[in-house]
């Protein structure tokens, strides 16, 4: 087998199992925007700055999700887009919106609330409502660029005032 022979191999071989570990178990995705800032895109010098993230799709599997992670989700209006938001509130929590059509909503099971940390900036439930548990497609969990921002990303628990949490169990 020639040295074309080889390459043709690796290649059939290494781009599939490439494409299934990103689509399974994560990627580096770039954050554009500034709705989720000061946790990801800080200005520096009046410039603003992008952060690419670790989205850890396999924890995402199973849609166990808690208060202040920021996860990837894909746009309720439009399905080719996606958003990257900090979960606050979970399915039977009362969240008092920020600009939402009702001032208070009751989160419905199977669904959560999401929200930007730069409010006013930031395209989120309190423009689309709670979004199902099923168009979350990763966890954010480090920023790996640029090199002095590596780091996890912290869970920040939303404001007590805003959420108030279900002590019902929503059990199978």
């Amino acid at each position: 087998m020639g040295l074309m022979g080889a390459i043709t191999k690796t290649v059939f071989f290494a781009v599939p199992v490439s494409a299934t570990f990103f689509d399974l178990f994560g990627t580096v995705v770039a954050v554009e925007g500034v709705s989720m800032q000061p946790a990801l895109n800080p200005e520096d010098n009046g410039k603003l700055n992008t952060d690419y993230v670790f989205l850890n799709r396999w924890s995402a599997n199973g849609l166990q999700f808690q208060r202040g992670e920021i996860v990837s989700l894909v746009s309720p209006s439009n399905p080719s887009q996606r958003y990257i938001k900090r979960i606050v509130a979970l399915e039977g929590d009362t969240i008092k919106t920020l600009s939402y059509k009702h001032k208070l909503v009751l989160v419905p099971s199977g669904h959560c609330w999401v929200e930007g940390d730069h409010h006013g900036r930031s395209v989120d439930s309190n423009f689309f409502g709670p979004i199902s548990m099923g168009m979350i497609t990763g966890k954010a969990r480090y920023i790996v660029w640029p090199p002095h921002r590596w780091g996890r990303l912290e869970v920040q628990e939303p404001d007590s005032d805003r959420v108030y949490q279900s002590r019902a169990c929503f059990c199978d």
